[in-house]
């Protein structure tokens, strides 16, 4: 007898050893007690973020991603130290920025008690202006030196990017970065030392870039971590470092599936694959004809991305999916809107296990199967909830697709980099 599909919904992430395994946690909690409220404000700066993953294909010829990666304060945060000894530090997780950077001066929402001190640490060295990292991230070139003069050191580099409706001076330099057991020497970060504007949508204490260009992790580590990590995202609702960040080969999920992951050369910090449809239901959402093509040129595709909340469809995708989910629903009193969601209903008009499951299929057979709790958003004070989806933002963001860390929720990702391969598997961490 033919073996049944298994979706990504029955399958359970197998536990081993892993180099290394932390803790992750949501750091930002909105004070609404709603469930339905607490998206809503938390998918506000969800354009500024879509904003950021598309002013990636600006330039051409640059393979990294700018330092200030979350456009908004990115979600999740894992604990981390920097220098020699070990200064605690909370990292924001950012799988589509390069470069690691940590705030090294106060600004306005940046606790002073968590700051990094250089001077406290033994093994804390600003790079040069000629370092290869350097012309990475953009710095500042080297001033005219006399030739005849080589005892005189270069300047550290320093650079300035902006953040938002902010923007902010830093170094670079280099030290011992620690996460969980491991400690890696030299690791280059930006040293924040001072922010122009308001700082809300920045990172409290400093960011840990996860994408795939030349300051990432996976490229600073070498063969460290075989090219490979994963993470499970806990529930926004979730009040502890109950979700993980594994790093290396070892301790992955042997029954994960895999999709290819594809490379933009012009947005070459971001983890695209290619998904060939949607279902609500058992149903196959009918979509344009290369609704989901992966065009280097535009930046067409679909990216997975851990710092947007809500997943974003096209246009001409959204509209067929919300179709297809609302006739699935046919809640009696229609549908009204809420924030950045446009199909919210009475729960009390719809029948129990009336709201479908919404898959996402990729390419090689891989379908995400998204439980309920991470297709709708419901309200705790009335009987309400929302398709938790939305449609691109009208820019030149348009065309990309992008599965969020909302959609991610309780599902092992794998970004096997290695392999150039992302995988799924249910994983229960909240």
């Amino acid at each position: 007898m033919a073996a049944t599909p298994i979706t990504l919904l029955l399958l359970l992430a197998a536990t081993a050893i892993a180099a290394a395994d932390l803790s992750v946690y949501h750091n930002v909690h909105p004070p609404s007690s709603s469930p339905l409220e607490s998206i809503i404000a938390l998918a506000r700066d969800d354009n500024a973020r879509l904003l950021f993953l598309s002013s990636k294909a600006a330039s051409t010829g640059v393979t990294s991603a700018p330092v200030a990666s979350g456009q908004t304060p990115p979600s999740y945060v894992v604990r981390a130290g920097l220098g020699s000894p070990a200064q605690p530090i909370l990292l924001a997780l950012d799988t589509s920025a390069d470069a690691t950077w940590a705030h090294c001066s106060p600004c306005g929402t940046c606790p002073t008690s968590s700051l990094f001190v250089p001077a406290n640490s033994t093994s804390y060295a600003p790079l040069p202006c000629s370092s290869t990292m350097c012309s990475v991230l953009q710095g500042q070139p080297c001033p005219s030196q006399d030739p005849y003069d080589s005892a005189t050191p270069l300047p550290s580099c320093a650079f300035s990017k902006p953040f938002a409706d902010a923007s902010f001076d830093a170094s670079l330099a280099s030290d011992w970065l620690h996460l969980g057991k491991d400690a890696i020497p030299n690791y280059a970060f930006g040293c924040v030392g001072s922010v122009t504007g308001p700082t809300s949508n920045l990172p409290r204490q400093g960011l840990l870039g996860l994408g795939r260009g030349p300051m990432a992790l996976l490229s600073q580590v070498g063969n460290m971590y075989s090219g490979v990590f994963s993470y499970c995202l806990p529930s926004y609702k979730s009040y502890y470092f109950s979700g993980s960040l594994r790093l290396g080969a070892a301790g992955q999920p042997t029954r994960a599936r895999y999709t290819p992951m594809l490379k933009n050369p012009h947005r070459s910090s971001l983890y695209y694959v290619n998904v060939t449809g949607l279902s609500v239901g058992r149903s196959p959402v009918k979509v344009p004809a290369g609704s989901f093509a992966f065009d280097p040129s535009t930046g067409a595709g679909t990216v997975i991305d851990s710092g947007t909340v809500i997943t974003r469809w096209t246009a001409p995708v959204y509209a067929a999916l919300r179709e297809e989910f609302r006739r699935h629903v046919a809640a009696p009193s229609g549908y009204t809107s809420l924030g950045a969601f446009d199909t919210c209903f009475n729960t009390d008009e719809v029948a129990a296990g009336g709201a479908p499951a919404v898959t996402i299929h990729m390419d090689g057979g891989v379908d995400l199967a998204l439980p309920m709790e991470n297709t709708l958003i419901h309200s705790s004070a009335t009987p309400l909830a929302c398709l938790a989806m939305a449609e691109a933002p009208q820019n030149v963001n348009a065309v990309v697709n992008v599965i969020a860390n909302l959609q991610q929720q309780n599902v092992r990702v794998v970004f096997d980099a290695a392999n150039s391969r992302v995988g799924f598997a249910r994983e229960s961490c909240n």
